[in-house]
């Protein structure tokens, strides 16, 4: 047997990313939670409720379970719909709450990156038109003032938006999340605020804290023409592309944010960026459909030849994630993985799925692309939005009436690639045997 390692650089962030509406609970100031309330808006109409009750406290032992699982990094989220919960009011006891978290993660040697907007909005910001709003850019920015002031002392890598390509698409095109429209230029106005916002997020933290570094994630979704020799499958594969992936951080880099319906000068954000975060799920094949004008004559699907999650809503084509490092190296900052995973609650594919995409990370980084950490999606099973609890993303399994956790096989294969800082094929043949030639062809 064939025995080889493939090494990652001295000091890669290894961790788990989550976000606070997903695993708190009971957060009744969210305008997700007014949303839950109809249940024709989640799957099985399920609700959050208890989460993962990390506001009850159960936060300590899943931090105890990612540092003894050897990660050094967590993603979480700051929420605000709890540090503001009107206009003019701020509660000093939940920014406490978060101190005391940060406080955690530093006890046990893990760096925390910090998300400041991860889709949920304060039910105040929601009633004045949420991010439609001219003045949301500015609200935000206050509250990134509030939280970056009062947690400076332990976060230095700040998220400032978790994917604003999802977040309008999935609010303001697609109607699944709130405030379910289906209004292109509704969306427009809402891409344009969420760029000042970010812009104005990235100087407030530069003025606080000049030493941070700061970025937004992205949802980079691999797109190739599924007809390789039609003309018509390139350009509707390049507009679509254009519109989910390459939108918002053209927008950072230029200071323009270029839609359909016409071009908006932002020169506050040019080059509001130290670093570009990607999240990195699957692959679309994309063919022209005359039939389709509201998805810009674009029809997706997977690979037919491709591994399927439980629920079909992942495809596993790691080699996306070696095409979204390319194209991010036209951004010309450095790459962190803030989400990578794969709903799959036997754990059958998982572990396939993460030595897979963790290898295309090793092989971007011996072309000396600048990736510098990996965030897996996610820690423990949480509220997966418009899905509910149909999709367990977790290295933990959680039933979420008892709150009862128990560990993955694929929790122990994460452990020991954070332990080694590297993918050996002692690994890959204990917990992938099936792609061990593919790994380490003789």
């Amino acid at each position: 047997m064939a025995q080889a390692t493939f090494s990652f650089p001295r000091g890669f962030l290894w961790g788990a990313a989550t976000a606070s509406y997903q695993v708190e609970g009971n957060n009744v100031n969210s305008q997700w939670y007014a949303w839950e309330q109809d249940s024709r808006h989640i799957l099985n109409g399920a609700k959050a409720g208890l989460a993962c009750d990390w506001w009850g406290g159960r936060w300590r032992e899943d931090f105890d379970r990612a540092a003894e699982s050897s990660q050094n990094a967590h993603r979480l989220s700051i929420e605000w719909s709890r540090i503001q919960p009107a206009p003019d009011r701020w509660d000093e006891d939940a920014l406490d709450r978060y101190r005391e978290m940060l406080r955690g993660l530093q006890k046990r040697g893990m760096t925390p990156m910090v998300t400041l907007h991860h889709f949920s909005n304060p039910l105040w910001l929601e009633e004045k038109g949420g991010w439609e709003n001219a003045e949301s850019a500015a609200h935000f920015e206050k509250f990134t003032r509030k939280v970056v002031e009062a947690l400076k002392e332990y976060v230095s890598l700040w998220c400032t938006i978790n994917e604003p390509n999802l977040y309008t698409t999935m609010g303001y095109m697609l109607g699944v999340f709130p405030p379910g429209k289906r209004d292109l230029r509704a969306a427009y106005r809402v891409m344009v605020n969420l760029t000042r916002g970010h812009a104005a997020a990235y100087r407030a933290i530069h003025a606080i804290q000049p030493q941070a570094r700061a970025g937004m994630a992205l949802n980079y979704r691999s797109m190739i023409p599924m007809l390789n020799w039609s003309p018509l499958d390139h350009w509707v594969r390049n507009a679509l592309a254009y519109q989910y992936n390459d939108l918002f951080p053209q927008a950072v880099k230029q200071g323009v944010v270029r839609t359909l319906l016409g071009n908006v000068k932002i020169p506050e954000a040019k080059g509001a960026q130290d670093f570009l975060g990607v999240n990195y799920y699957t692959r679309d094949l994309v063919r022209f459909n005359l039939f389709r004008p509201g998805e810009l004559f674009g029809e997706r699907r997977y690979d037919p030849k491709a591994e399927l999650s439980s629920t079909k809503f992942l495809a596993n084509q790691p080699e996306g994630m070696f095409d979204a490092f390319k194209w991010g190296l036209q951004f010309n900052v450095p790459m962190i993985v803030t989400e990578n995973g794969m709903e799959d609650p036997d754990d059958r594919l998982r572990p396939r799925y993460t030595i897979q995409h963790l290898h295309q990370i090793w092989r971007a980084i011996n072309f000396n692309w600048p990736v510098k950490g990996y965030f897996h999606w996610t820690l423990v099973d949480n509220f997966e939005w418009e899905r509910g609890w149909t999709q367990r993303f977790g290295l933990w399994e959680l039933d979420p009436e008892t709150q009862a956790r128990r560990k993955r096989p694929s929790a122990d294969l994460f452990a020991t690639i954070c332990r080694d800082n590297a993918i050996s094929s002692e690994v890959v043949a204990k917990y992938t045997p099936e792609i061990f030639e593919q790994m380490f062809p003789n």
